[in-house]
């Protein structure tokens, strides 16, 4: 069984987070509408269970709360995927929303890193958040999975469509990623 809970509180946040790679049901409950709607997103597409519930002092702003959802879901990612026997490994995404595309490129490598190419085009608001939140998110995200991440804009429009195809980019590389499509660990060090 892949999956992982994982629970964080700090004097920001409270979080609570379930995560089953072979998907299920899932509940998000956080502050905030529109980062509802990209985790639903990123359930759908990645075809994961997750249930979070999240609380954080929105009161300043929702920085911290996206921040932490990035920190505990990729820790969850991580303890999920054990030792990474049999997983592709790698995973490819190039997604059109309307005006905006965006391609993501990733690798399951315990070598964390995150690079945005088009960082200019994630200014301003999309729903209820700051757009360069997202980009907090995926940092995070990866930092704590052990994930090597591109993302690439190659045309943006609107905030909303550019933040959703990053999520969908997202969620169908690390689907493509984590499926199981082997027996041994697909690294020449024999460990990931």
């Amino acid at each position: 069984m892949r999956t992982a809970t994982i629970a964080r509180v700090t004097k920001e946040t409270q979080i609570e987070l379930t995560l089953d790679l072979e998907g299920g049901p899932s509940s998000i409950e956080i502050p905030s509408g529109f980062f509802t709607h990209m985790l639903e997103a990123f359930v759908r597409h990645a075809d994961v269970a997750l249930t979070l519930k999240a609380k954080g002092d929105v009161h300043i702003d929702l920085h911290h709360t996206i921040e932490d959802i990035g920190i505990v879901l990729g820790q969850a990612i991580k303890e999920a995927l054990g030792d990474k026997k049999g997983i592709t490994r790698y995973g490819l995404a190039k997604i059109p929303m309307d005006e905006c595309l965006v391609e993501v490129s990733l690798d399951i490598c315990n070598r964390p890193y995150f690079i945005i190419h088009g960082e200019e085009a994630f200014a301003g608001k999309a729903g209820d958040i700051e757009l360069d939140l997202v980009l907090e998110f995926f940092r995070a995200l990866c930092f704590n999975a052990g994930i090597t991440m591109h993302l690439t804009v190659y045309a943006a429009g609107g905030p909303h469509h550019l933040a959703e195809a990053s999520f969908k980019a997202f969620a169908r590389a690390l689907k493509e990623a984590i499926g199981i499509t082997g027996t041994e660990i697909p690294s020449t060090k024999h460990v990931l």
